[in-house]
């Protein structure tokens, strides 16, 4: 979502103190309020929420590493990212996730590509 994307556009101090702030907050709602202390949004196997969530648990991880900054720790998120490695341990996604280091040069190039529009407004 928006946040998501606030989040990676962000070029660096007070505005990515606010974005990296206001991801926090959005992503304690999703821990407390959906997923709470179950396994898997959908109880004990995955269903179309941890799918629609499973970005958090791969592309986010690797655009917090893009970015520099780290916001799905155990200390401020336990359950989220039990969670994040619990769907990443499912065959099927495991089975079917991208290279990593593909999806970090992917990541590094767009958001180079950001900062640069940005800087030539």
């Amino acid at each position: 979502g928006p946040i998501f994307s606030d989040f990676f556009r962000s070029t660096g101090g007070e505005e990515q103190e606010k974005t990296t702030k206001e991801l926090l907050e959005a992503l304690k709602i999703i821990e407390e309020q959906a997923l709470g202390d179950k396994k898997f949004f959908g109880g004990n196997a995955i269903n179309l929420v941890d799918i629609s969530y499973g970005m958090i648990a791969y592309w986010f991880k690797i655009m917090e590493e893009v970015i520099g900054v780290n916001v799905l720790e155990p200390n401020t998120l336990p359950r989220l990212c039990q969670w994040a490695q619990n769907f990443m341990e499912v065959p099927v996604i495991k089975e079917n996730i991208p290279e990593g280091h593909k999806v970090l040069a992917y990541l590094r190039h767009i958001r180079q590509k950001l900062h640069l529009e940005h800087l030539n407004k």
